[in-house]
């Protein structure tokens, strides 16, 4: 199986202690987000843990015990953009902080399994186009050797973020805009020799360079592990996602990056009522046990298909 860490939280950032301590125990619990007494115990060894993606907007914390993953083969998606406090308001400084830390990060596991991911692109008065592309340059100049992707999105206005958002005054984009701002990143990109894909998009930028992108890329997975996989497209993400099949161990509104966009988050309120719960020690993160809930064990086991193809020596 393929381990997803998460959509739902930045666990490398404020929850890698109980990552880390599941590992060592070998399984976690993870809370079903729509049927919140059912509970899932999930076996995480080696033996049936293919591969493992990391979503994070700040590693750091991670950095030092990485040895605890030897046996897992892995990868990181780092989120790295040019926004301010007043959208990412917990994130620590990029230019002193997280630029290098995306580097240290990548001296330690290599560029091949660093992906950069720039979104969401959202356009208003403060955060116009130009100052995008400057933004999206600087970043490219700094991690140029570092990384050899960078995945692209432009902002989608869910139900849930609008109030969050509507004192930002975003810019609807059309097509036209998205495809002016998008050729001028593959510009950009091309000049220190990055690939762009876009994440979950409904425009075809396929024209420009662009082509879509999967986050749980199945390519990047078989070549990171070194077999081939047998599986689907993720039937829990939306149409347009291309991600590969995982599992989840996140938990919503645990986030405490204070990004105004994020849909994983319904109100700050909650995410502190829900981390004072955290016990890096529990089996299940941000979350207590009660009488009212039931735990099953989740079959799960590895993916990877281990007879020799006739194609695999070509």
């Amino acid at each position: 199986m393929i381990l997803s860490v998460s959509r739902r939280t930045d666990i490398p950032s404020f929850y890698s202690d109980w990552f880390f301590n599941r590992i060592d125990n070998g399984y976690l619990y993870v809370r079903n987000p729509m049927n919140i007494h059912q509970i899932s115990k999930i076996d995480i060894s080696p033996r049936v843990v293919d591969c493992i993606v990391f979503w994070t907007k700040n590693p750091k914390p991670m950095l030092g015990k990485l040895d605890i993953l030897d046996n897992y083969n892995y990868y990181f998606q780092f989120t790295l953009t040019g926004y301010g406090k007043d959208i990412e308001s917990n994130i620590p400084d990029k230019r002193s902080e997280l630029i290098s830390t995306f580097q240290e990060l990548s001296r330690k596991i290599g560029k091949d399994r660093m992906l950069w991911r720039y979104d969401p692109i959202l356009i208003n008065n403060k955060y116009t186009v130009e100052y995008h592309l400057k933004a999206f340059e600087e970043i490219c100049q700094r991690l140029e050797g570092y990384t050899q992707k960078v995945i692209i999105s432009f902002m989608d206005m869910y139900t849930k973020i609008k109030k969050n958002m509507s004192a930002l005054e975003v810019k609807t984009l059309d097509g036209a805009e998205m495809e002016f701002i998008a050729t001028h990143l593959v510009s950009i990109a091309n000049k220190y020799s990055f690939s762009i894909e876009s994440c979950a998009e409904n425009i075809d930028l396929e024209h420009l360079g662009i082509s879509h992108g999967s986050c749980i890329d199945k390519n990047l997975l078989e070549k990171i592990i070194g077999y081939r996989l047998k599986g689907n497209k993720d039937k829990n993400q939306r149409q347009e996602c291309g991600c590969f099949e995982s599992i989840d161990i996140g938990a919503y509104n645990t986030c405490k990056n204070g990004c105004v966009y994020c849909y994983a988050n319904e109100s700050t309120n909650l995410v502190n009522k829900n981390y004072a719960l955290y016990d890096s020690k529990s089996p299940i993160l941000c979350s207590e046990i009660s009488e009212k809930d039931i735990i099953t064990e989740r079959k799960v086991a590895s993916l990877k298909i281990e007879q020799m193809s006739i194609f695999d020596g070509i």
